[in-house]
């Protein structure tokens, strides 16, 4: 099992794909921010499927963390995600530092102004604008054909395809199924935060999920009755602080009055110390 090759500057991975297209090769990108998890390596699976070089990166965006969030303990584990890009075949792991990224005086921003708002955006101003910046970036780097990103963060691959379609770049955006842990519970890199107790106090959200589906696939078309039943789920856990729990129409993620087309369920909750999301699709009855 041979390990991906590690680049670390931006001139060095723009010169590898600038020789990757005149050969004509097919590049997949799997943005990452590192300490991987069997979703991510489902991500790098995907692609090796889909492309003819597969290239991750792993940056701890500091763009995308607020002044109070978890930038610092944020968990690291490079050799590990090395092991793992190497169990699906992933050809180049893109490894820059945050100079190299965002050298001194840098001052220019991404923002998917609408979608950026609400949901997490509402509780974490300038994420997304983060998340944006530095996807372009690396866009504007690797060069990929395709980029590959994990619905369980479903609003960032919204944020994600909305600035390829304003931004006109020429990149196929993948979004692949949350990975789950056999009990349910979205796999995460924080979930590593969870003491025992939380991480049992967690699989409420997941549960309070598919709670909402089953109630739709037996024809419950109302949001307020769905995000009820949800709260009252998962404030089981008198511990759990819920930030939201919505449901909203699955492209455009405005809020709907009734579950009469596609629609996700999204939540983000705090676990002690720990901001966990996830997301279930609702697909109404005979659809």
């Amino acid at each position: 099992m041979k390990k991906p090759q590690t680049i670390k500057t931006v001139s060095g991975m723009r010169t590898l794909s600038r020789k990757a297209k005149a050969a004509g090769k097919k590049i997949a990108l799997v943005p990452t921010m590192g300490y991987l998890h069997e979703g991510h390596v489902s991500l790098a699976r995907r692609a090796r499927k889909m492309a003819d070089l597969v290239v991750a990166s792993i940056f701890v965006n500091p763009a995308q963390f607020g002044p109070d969030e978890d930038l610092d303990r944020y968990p690291r584990d490079f050799q590990g995600d090395l092991q793992k890009l190497a169990s699906a075949a992933t050809d180049y792991v893109f490894f820059p530092s945050v100079r190299e990224l965002y050298p001194e005086g840098y001052q220019t921003h991404v923002e998917a102004e609408k979608l950026s708002r609400e949901l997490c955006g509402a509780f974490r101003p300038g994420h997304f604008r983060g998340v944006a910046t530095v996807v372009a970036k690396l866009f504007n780097i690797v060069q990929p054909d395709l980029a590959l990103f994990g619905e369980k963060d479903f609003q960032q691959l919204r944020v994600i395809e909305r600035m390829v379609k304003d931004l006109n770049f020429p990149v196929r955006i993948i979004g692949v199924p949350t990975v789950r842990d056999p009990d349910g519970l979205a796999m995460s890199s924080r979930n590593s935060y969870l003491s025992a107790t939380e991480r049992e106090h967690a699989l409420s959200l997941s549960h309070s999920l598919f709670l909402a589906r089953e109630l739709v696939k037996q024809g419950e078309t109302d949001p307020k009755v769905l995000t009820e039943r949800a709260r009252r789920w998962v404030s089981q856990n008198p511990e759990a602080r819920i930030e939201y729990i919505e449901v909203r129409d699955a492209e455009t993620l405005e809020p709907v009055k009734k579950i009469d087309r596609p629609c996700r369920m999204l939540l983000a909750v705090w676990e002690g110390r720990t901001r966990l999301i996830d997301n279930v699709r609702l697909n109404p009855k005979n659809n």
